[in-house]
């Protein structure tokens, strides 16, 4: 019998846990709980850790419940890799094992104050004065200017700091904290793609940055551990599968680039979740982008491999905005409607939509744009709204590669895709027809779950799950070839390219008067 690999796959919306063959990579069962994420003030978002937590061991158990009712034995499963929303902030306390505050979500907005006054301290008041060691620009998206604000504004975090019982941590370190023992012997620690997103992390030394922490002013013993993305890291304590190590950490970014065997310089994939993430393999050299770009670590897969780099292009709402078509606007009563609706119209029909809901990300990094639709007219419907809310994602997208070919000088060929909203067909064949190359989408879509499966079936003890090329799966696809004119797509980009501009610039820090009259400030 086959010895199977799990993953933890924390998402912004949801918690799953899936189990794999390792010889296949074939699914053999899977749970998976919406997470519930909260909204307390505009701009704000928030997850409950305990809940995550919750849906965590509820994912594990119910898989291990539907394993038994295939007959498949649980004692099978040899590993247990964990791959998690990146940049989400949580600080919980070491002694009491409880959180000091929800975790601050990656897309959250509240942070637009204090970008700006750390970007104005730097001495060229530059977005982009930490790039050449973080690769990242300063930027509401990644996790210190979270723990800033957690610092300056949560007394339990900050009487935490002062009696050194404050641990820090994005979702993986919460997770694999929790579930090797906690506040009895929990491990702290976190991987080299997820602290790679925080911005007090080198990506060339490999390790949490003085320099970095001092500019922030976060003391540097509240930080992880930092180890390689496939390594025992403890073993689970309880339930089901106690005794079994956890052994892989990914973001899920990098996990999906692993689940797609990206492993060669000049590869990509384009992950569609509730934001779009495309990232190409630059191998063991960080390529510094020009183009407004980021430069990531892609993955360590094993102590003393050598550390991968990606080149990534970001965007914040991808997913999320077919769930705002239908949870604020009414417009469907479930995301899965929407295909069907835009293709009734089978064109926008002149209607472009930016939605910048949280600011837009690659290549602009520009925290003031706000969503918008224009084109309208008398004749525009919903099913027009429908098909420019999927030309969107596949806008940015098509923003993100035309950058990322100028950062390489050689043109991508093809783009491996996954997600959940590749089962949109309209929307690949959308994709397909922007980018005017052919988009490629695994018949075995779960790649982010696998690529964390993966580095925890192959880390040294363990070693059930082989990554040499030649012994990786065949992985059957199904492939989208371009099916307008390039000069159509090259027309209707650079009119999406002009609905951008008018998005930009809409929100400033400057106290503004609401529609009822309040004043209040925009942050």
């Amino acid at each position: 019998m086959d010895p199977l690999a799990a993953a933890i796959d924390q998402g912004t919306s949801s918690t799953r846990f899936l189990v794999f063959n390792t010889k296949t990579a074939q699914l053999i069962s899977h749970h998976q709980v919406e997470l519930k994420q909260h909204f307390p003030k505009e701009g704000w978002v928030e997850a409950d850790p305990r809940e995550i937590m919750d849906t965590v061991h509820e994912c594990l158990e119910k898989t291990c419940q539907k394993l038994a009712q295939l007959s498949v034995d649980v004692s099978r499963i040899k590993a247990v890799g964990v791959t998690n929303q990146r940049e989400t902030t949580l600080v919980w306390d070491k002694e009491t094992g409880e959180p000091l505050y929800n975790a601050i979500v990656w897309l959250d907005l509240r942070t637009q104050s204090t970008v700006e006054r750390l970007i104005t301290k730097t001495p060229s008041r530059s977005k982009n004065h930490l790039k050449h060691k973080t690769g990242l620009p300063i930027s509401t998206y990644f996790s210190a200017v979270k723990l800033r604000w957690l610092l300056d504004n949560v007394e339990a975090v900050q009487q935490a700091v002062l009696s050194k019982r404050a641990m820090f941590g994005t979702v993986d370190s919460w997770i694999i904290w929790s579930l090797t023992g906690g506040r009895d012997g929990g491990v702290h620690v976190t991987d080299v793609s997820n602290a790679s997103r925080t911005l007090l992390f080198n990506i060339h030394s490999l390790d949490w940055d003085p320099e970095l922490c001092s500019f922030f002013d976060i003391p540097m013993e509240i930080l992880p551990t930092v180890r390689s993305s496939s390594e025992i890291y403890g073993r689970m304590r309880s339930g089901s599968l106690a005794g079994v190590p956890i052994s892989g950490c990914l973001g899920d970014q990098s996990a999906a680039l692993v689940g797609q065997m990206c492993f060669e310089e000049g590869q990509a994939k384009n992950t569609y979740g509730t934001g779009c993430f495309l990232l190409r393999n630059t191998g063991t050299k960080p390529v510094t982008s020009e183009h407004g770009l980021i430069t990531t670590v892609a993955y360590k897969l094993g102590r003393d491999k050598p550390a991968c780099y990606a080149l990534e292009g970001s965007v914040a709402i991808a997913g999320a905005v077919i769930r705002w078509l239908r949870d604020n606007m009414c417009i469907v009563q479930s995301s899965s409607e929407i295909e069907q609706l835009a293709a009734e119209a089978g064109t926008s029909y002149g209607c472009y939509f930016v939605p910048a809901f949280s600011g837009l990300y690659a290549p602009y990094w520009e925290p003031s744009a706000r969503g918008i639709i224009c084109g309208l007219t008398q004749f525009t419907n919903r099913s027009h709204l429908a098909f420019a809310a999927l030309e969107a994602v596949c806008f940015q997208t098509r923003e993100i590669l035309d950058a990322m070919n100028q950062d390489c000088c050689i043109p991508l060929p093809v783009l491996g895709v996954d997600g959940g909203m590749t089962g949109n067909r309209l929307l690949m064949q959308l994709q397909a027809d922007i980018l005017c190359i052919p988009v490629v989408r695994p018949s075995m879509s779960e790649t982010t779950a696998l690529g964390a499966a993966m580095a925890a079936g192959a880390a040294e003890g363990v070693e059930v799950w082989s990554l040499n090329p030649d012994q990786l799966p065949e992985v059957t696809a199904e492939r989208y070839q371009p099916q307008i004119n390039t000069q159509e797509s090259e027309l209707r980009f650079a009119r999406w390219k002009k609905a951008v501009q008018k998005s930009m610039n809409w929100e400033t820090s400057e106290t503004s008067c609401t529609s009822n009259g309040r004043q209040q400030g925009s942050n």
